[in-house]
């Protein structure tokens, strides 16, 4: 089985897939200083509550947008699962796809991946929001290649930076308030974060397709994805699984088998 982990900026997911479905995925804190011995007893037992253990797992696959995290990880692969692990970005991993922008270096590899997975699932053309510490837009083009995109602040470093630079202003909950004008100051956040962010999503998924001129499908994925589930029209598919089916398609064009 393989051991597909994906490092965001605020958490790691780490899935399993036996060769035919993903057999469990589990997030944990980003912790750049947590090491292999750390994740390996809490991972074991999440693994375990599916019905997996270290033993089912021959491969690994890693994508990062925390450098200093790999050091760890790869140990995790080497140390438990007895694999030196496929890194993503590393001189000779294949990806498979034309990065079409400016400068092909500055592509994050959480967005290739996204992108990697938008297309084998769904084709394109088409648009990639990942809603996590950041929340980005990619474009993916006819052929799978990667056009360039957009990325501005996640719905949680918004509401963060707002709670830390007004002094009266409270942590919230982020959900729907049921109406656009709020009655005290709570309800007014929800209202400006959560239907905030909604008509942002709709309104540059609008600008993207106007731009680009073409049909194209939209893809949500990231950790509060599912916060705009029934409330976002703009986005045709909500998918938990694109980032983990990227790695999984890298692994197989390297050559990876089951």
């Amino acid at each position: 089985m393989l051991l597909a982990i994906d490092v965001g900026n605020t958490n790691t997911k780490f899935a399993v897939y036996d060769g035919a479905t993903w057999r469990g995925q589990w997030r944990a804190a980003t912790h750049s200083t947590r090491t292999a011995d750390e994740y390996a007893p809490w991972l074991s037992q999440v693994m375990a509550l599916s019905g997996l253990s270290f033993d089912d797992l021959h491969a690994c696959v890693i994508s990062t947008v925390v450098p200093q995290a790999l050091f760890n990880l790869r140990n995790l692969s080497r140390r438990y699962v007895n694999h030196e692990p496929l890194v993503v970005g590393e001189p000779g991993v294949k990806l498979g796809i034309e990065v079409r922008i400016d400068k092909p270096s500055e592509a994050g590899a959480d967005r290739l991946v996204n992108a990697i997975g938008a297309y084998v699932e769904y084709g394109g053309p088409a648009i990639v929001i990942d809603s996590g510490t950041a929340t980005t837009f990619d474009i993916v083009g006819a052929d799978g290649a990667f056009e360039g995109g957009i990325i501005l602040p996640g719905i949680n470093l918004s509401l963060q930076a707002l709670h830390d630079a007004a002094a009266r202003l409270p942590r919230i909950e982020i959900r729907d308030p049921g109406r656009v004008i709020g009655k005290d100051t709570v309800s007014a956040m929800q209202s400006g974060i959560y239907l905030g962010s909604i008509e942002m999503i709709e309104g540059l998924v609008r600008r993207i397709k106007a731009e680009y001129g073409k049909p194209m499908k939209t893809i949500a994925t990231g950790g509060v994805a599912s916060l705009y589930e029934g409330g976002a029209p703009g986005i045709d598919h909500f998918d938990q699984e694109l980032t983990s089916r990227g790695l999984l398609e890298i692994f197989k064009r390297n050559g990876g088998i089951f």
